[in-house]
């Protein structure tokens, strides 16, 4: 998130001996500092001396791991000279002293924050947790300011110094690399967010809306007709990461007049959706009604970031359900024709094979999307042009193409045109396809209403925007297979067990994404029943029937 400074101040405090352990009280501007050293004494600035002269040899610098002792010394410098007011002190304890300059600036002058107090905690390793308390005061208002940070010590190349690793984030934990703090009369008035029956939208009563809600203020904050109060806020800086995210309320010194903000979300589905994504870590889901678009629920286990909306996550096998639509049209497979599922197939020098390097002799395609088989659409890649999965993703399901407006912020799903063995990957959801929950319900809701609807958060009729349309449905054939498959997968296919007890028109499909790095790939299920579309993502979690399959499974059952 925020951008880190680092400063340090040089130390005369002489250290004392206790136990074998050595103890630094450190004093100064009210700042308490207690810690125990594990490692011997270091120089009073925390670095190391070396001898001097054109002659040093590089042998002589620093490196490796550092000490406890380098890593809490350079914290209480840095932490001192901030609470002490000496920002160029701060700053020269860090490894971007232009960048930790402007934001200490800021903090007294632009976020008005004065009489500060700074507590570390307890270090693991290079990393020092500590406490901010102060006082925001604007005009003839003040309120008390608390919150946690923490640091991370790095040592520099160059002269092995230790510094503060310098994010913005070391100042205020939302703050992005680029963001500021600002107090003042907020410049968009709040917003009282409400459901599609007029109960009010809180994070205290559903803990995923906190970046919904930011949202929903920064875009409709000055036309919903409130009045705007005095705030301690996040303001949003330009750098690729922050554009993703909205301007955030910190603190609130004087209260505005809210403006009202109607959404579809569903009170009775939004409590669901929150109480299954608080069972499993890192989870997400979204749930939709095809016919509209509209939006019944969205949650994130994990805050701060709306992976439901704004995510950008491998799809693995759910994206065979846009596959499939393609290689139907373009003649290459139906459902109850003979498909090939070998162990392995090779394209663009690549070896691809199947989960546990199954095989299915003689099978029908129906039985490979309902096994998920891999080699059943990588076997086709041969016959495909390069652009085709691209424009069947664009033109039938509206995805890819930038250009929706759900009423906050959201990323549209993307299929880049690839080549040679990117462009067999991305027939099962790998390669450089990108997806979040949103997108993936959205596929699911296009398959059973039979053609794309844009969802939406907020009904365009209140600002009059307009909704992304997809240029073309798929065929009549298409669909009706494309059902089809959805369905045998739910009732006998991988969705089986999760779809267990959905009754009615129901369809489902599961994914599995390998990411680089993970030990687990990503978990995925989409799934429609009646009116009702959802999709759901856990991170790290396994396979997409055992961990997103039950919460979008509970959810299209909640949801009569």
């Amino acid at each position: 998130m925020g951008q880190r400074k680092r400063v340090a101040e040089r130390r005369n405090t002489k250290p004392a001996v206790i136990g074998g352990m050595i103890a630094v009280v450190v004093a100064g501007a009210g700042f308490g500092v207690y810690a125990l050293y594990d490692g011997g004494a270091a120089a009073d600035d925390g670095t190391r001396t070396t001898s001097t002269g054109a002659d040093q040899k590089a042998k002589d610098v620093p490196s490796g791991p550092l000490s406890a002792t380098e890593v809490t010394t350079t914290a209480q410098a840095f932490l001192t000279a901030w609470q002490q007011g000496k920002v160029t002190a701060a700053a020269a304890a860090t490894d971007d002293s232009a960048a930790a300059t402007k934001l200490l600036t800021g903090y007294t002058k632009d976020a008005h924050i004065k009489d500060v107090t700074l507590t570390p905690g307890t270090r693991t390793g290079d990393k020092v947790p500590f406490t901010v308390k102060g006082t925001v005061t604007y005009k003839d208002t003040g309120k008390p300011l608390t919150y946690d940070s923490a640091l991370t010590v790095v040592r520099r190349e160059a002269d092995g110094k230790p510094l503060v690793d310098w994010h913005s984030s070391v100042v205020h934990p939302d703050l992005q690399d680029g963001d500021t703090l600002v107090t003042g009369e907020s410049g968009t008035p709040p917003i009282k967010a409400v459901d599609r029956d007029g109960g009010e939208l809180t994070e205290d009563k559903y803990p995923s809306m906190g970046t919904v809600l930011d949202g929903l203020r920064e875009k409709y904050g000055k036309t919903a007709g409130g009045k705007a109060g005095v705030e301690l806020r996040v303001i949003r800086g330009k750098s690729a990461k922050s554009a993703e995210s909205s301007d955030k309320t910190l603190l609130e010194l004087s209260k505005g007049t809210p403006g009202t903000v109607k959404t579809t979300l569903d009170p009775a589905l939004q409590a669901a959706a929150e109480n299954q994504v608080a069972k499993k870590a890192r989870s997400s889901v979204v749930v939709l009604r095809p016919s509209t678009g509209e939006i019944l629920a969205a949650a994130n286990a994990s805050k701060g970031f709306n992976v439901a909306f704004q995510g950008s996550l491998a799809p693995g096998s759910t994206m065979k359900v846009i596959t499939s639509s393609l290689l139907i049209e373009k003649g290459l497979a139906s459902a109850d024709k003979t498909h090939p599922c070998p162990k392995y197939f090779t394209y663009g020098g690549w070896k691809f094979q199947n989960d546990d390097k199954f095989e299915i002799k003689d099978g029908t395609f129906k039985a490979s999307f309902a096994r998920s088989c891999n080699t059943a659409f990588i076997s086709q890649a041969p016959e495909l042009k390069n652009d085709d999965l691209t424009k069947q993703a664009q033109q039938v399901f509206g995805l890819g193409l930038n250009n929706w407006a759900i009423g906050v912020p959201s990323f549209d799903g993307a299929v880049p045109v690839q080549s040679q063995a990117q462009m067999a990957a991305s027939l099962i959801g790998q390669g450089a396809v990108r997806m979040n929950p949103l997108n993936m319900a959205s596929v699911s809701a296009t398959v059973q209403a039979g053609t794309f609807h844009q969802p939406y958060l907020v009904s365009p009729s209140v600002d009059n925007r307009k909704l992304a349309t997809a240029s073309r449905t798929m065929s009549a054939t298409a669909l009706s297979q494309l059902r089809e498959l959805m369905s045998y997968t739910a009732a006998y296919g991988t969705a089986a067990e999760a779809m267990s007890g959905v009754t009615g028109n129901v369809g489902a499909k599961t994914g599995s994404a390998e990411v680089d790095g993970q030990k687990k790939p990503n978990g995925w299920f989409t799934a429609y029943r009646g009116d009702l579309a959802a999709a759901g993502v856990v991170q790290q979690g396994g396979h997409g029937g055992e961990t997103a399959g039950p919460i979008v499974a509970a959810l299209l059952k909640a949801g009569g």
